[in-house]
């Protein structure tokens, strides 16, 4: 499709699994899938904190749907059958749409991160951050608030390394801690048991 590179799942579940490990420009989703519907996926999808625009694929002719695809999160929806172009079309039009850009410098609770002079201050006073400490850091703060597994932070952080493994994010995790957490509050990046890691800031 137009040189887009996709990837295709078979049911609900599988691409809420996927959803949940990967960061997507644009999520195509059929509303009737086997496992779990699709605007089931998507309410779960956005109540995560999924930000890519998605289209809904239906052969359902009630404008009910449409509506519960619109107020579960969706950005557009093609009735089947349909012709390719017109998909192609969709496609391009959501792909076009302006998405949330984070500059350069990033603030989060006590901590600032500064891309650009690779430099990362906590409460005022800057800290020597390693290089895979620097870039786990610095996707954690362009994700606030999201669970990340493991297996999904070593895909995203250390792509480029292919003998690493899950206990190199762990070890990387706590020696970031260390440096970026104040003694007596509770750890920015917090250990979601039995799915992951997010940063997440003490109420």
């Amino acid at each position: 499709m137009d040189h887009h590179q996709v990837e295709m799942v078979n049911d609900g579940l599988d691409a809420l699994n996927r959803l949940k490990i990967s960061i997507y420009d644009l999520v195509i989703l059929d509303i009737s899938m086997p496992g779990m519907e699709g605007l089931e996926v998507l309410k779960n999808f956005r109540e995560a904190g999924g930000t890519a625009s998605v289209l809904l694929l239906t052969g359902r002719n009630t404008i009910d749907d449409v509506e519960k695809g619109f107020d579960a999160g969706a950005d557009d929806y093609l009735k089947k059958p349909f012709h390719g172009r017109e998909l192609n079309a969709r496609v391009k039009a959501l792909l076009k749409r302006p998405t949330v850009v984070l500059g350069n410098v990033l603030p989060f609770a006590h901590i600032v991160l500064d891309r650009e002079n690779y430099r990362v201050t906590s409460q005022g006073k800057e800290i020597a951050l390693l290089p895979k400490e620097f870039t786990l850091l610095e996707f954690f703060m362009r994700h606030p608030n999201r669970v990340f597994s493991a297996e999904a932070l070593l895909n995203r952080v250390w792509e480029a390394d292919s003998d690493a493994t899950e206990e190199a994010v762990t070890t990387c995790i706590k020696r970031l801690r260390q440096k970026i957490d104040v003694e007596g509050k509770p750890s920015l990046i917090r250990t979601m048991r039995g799915a992951g890691y997010k940063l997440e800031e003490s109420q």
